[in-house]
């Protein structure tokens, strides 16, 4: 069944299973996991970071670009938007190939020092 709302839940690790509806975060690890919105079951593992998903809480949860599991048997593309699923397209295999060409391009441009959510929020807060 798909899903159409995503609770986060805060932890240091992730749990060994996976609850559907669920985002686990682990600010430790800069990585955000759930199982696949589609209701495949699968695992889905979202790295924070500048150059690959930022995720946003304002009480509900936000990540940003759209989660396109293009490895996945269901290849499900999506958007979590303020707790909410929003189903986008499918993309073609080339739209996939040209996708993750940028996402290299992109990874390869920033430097490691800007990668964890957690630093960059740090040194904002300090920064006053």
């Amino acid at each position: 069944m798909k899903e159409t709302r995503i609770v986060p839940e805060f932890v240091t690790a992730f749990p060994a299973e996976l609850e559907p509806g669920h985002l686990y975060v682990s600010a430790r690890f800069s990585t955000a996991a759930h199982l696949c919105a589609c209701g495949c079951g699968r695992e889905v593992i979202t790295p924070l970071s500048p150059a690959q998903w930022v995720l946003t809480f304002d009480g509900t949860v936000t990540i940003w670009p759209s989660i396109g599991n293009w490895a996945l048997p269901c290849q499900s593309h999506y958007v979590i938007d303020h707790g909410t699923i929003k189903w986008a397209r499918n993309f073609t295999r080339d739209e996939i190939q040209l996708n993750r060409e940028s996402d290299h391009r992109i990874l390869d441009a920033v430097p490691a020092s800007q990668g964890r959510w957690w630093d960059r929020l740090l040194r904002r807060l300090t920064a006053r």
